[in-house]
């Protein structure tokens, strides 16, 4: 109840993200709490962001005009950034939204953090990684609404599209998505190294950036079963993983 009350700031810069991502954008900050505060910045009279300002009013998003006031130069940035602060230190709010794929939010991510604010991030994969490291957790917009999965309850396919959904074998290639998922079940693990799936899920939000649509699987016990280095245990509905052990006699199902 009380995450669902939980007061966010949503900003977007107009510039360096698509319109059409802004209903699946809102979905998800609704499973963290409500955008009370809804600001796009740019430059209305380009017609770059004219798909922006099609929505704003369906959406309830307050457009804040900031003109170019020097080629090659990201006024829209700056804005947004002065904004953000001026929301932390005058707004009781419990988390930003921030839309963009450009890095020069990083240090802004990072501030608000300092605070003990979460920090959401959105943007498309172009976006670079000190940025999506940096927020509490960062989704791609291709991947929001697009992925395939198979439903933990019921088996059933979620049809969506399988273009960025990632293969056992690129998986097992990204040391770092191993590295974290194995540290967080060694981590949470209980005497028969056995962890629950809730918790890794919990102890790899407090340690990094991470989504398991990102790599295509909506849910992180799809993307522990297309790895294919784990053991996986139900018990009801409750999900158990492990990394796998060599010695079979240690492969026993939890009783």
């Amino acid at each position: 109840m009380q995450q669902s009350e939980s007061k966010i700031a949503l900003l977007i810069d107009a510039d360096n993200a698509p319109a059409s991502k802004i209903e699946a954008i809102l979905s998800e900050i609704a499973k963290y709490g409500v955008a009370n505060v809804r600001r796009a910045y740019g430059n209305w009279k380009s017609q770059n962001i004219k798909s922006w300002e099609e929505c704003l009013h369906e959406y309830a998003i307050r457009p804040v005009q900031q003109f170019d006031y020097t080629k090659g130069k990201n006024a829209t940035d700056a804005a947004m950034i002065i904004d953000a602060m001026d929301l932390l230190y005058t707004q009781h709010l419990d988390a930003f939204a921030i839309v963009s794929s450009d890095s020069d939010f990083t240090p802004l991510v990072m501030r608000i953090l300092t605070n003990g604010l979460k920090v959401y991030g959105f943007g498309e994969t172009k976006t670079p990684l000190p940025f999506v490291r940096a927020c509490s957790t960062f989704l791609y917009l291709e991947t929001i609404d697009r992925a395939i999965d198979v439903d933990l309850n019921s088996g059933e396919n979620i049809k969506v599209s399988t273009n960025l959904k990632k293969t056992s074998q690129e998986l097992k290639q990204d040391t770092k998505l191993i590295s974290l998922l194995r540290g967080a079940v060694s981590n949470t693990a209980d005497d028969d190294d056995w962890s629950n799936l809730a918790d890794v899920g919990g102890h790899i939000t407090n340690q990094a950036s991470f989504d398991s649509r990102n790599y295509g699987y909506t849910k992180l016990y799809s993307l522990f079963k297309a790895i294919d280095l784990f053991e996986i245990q139900r018990q009801g509905t409750v999900v158990y993983v492990r990394n796998k052990q060599k010695n079979a006699k240690d492969s026993i199902a939890r009783s």
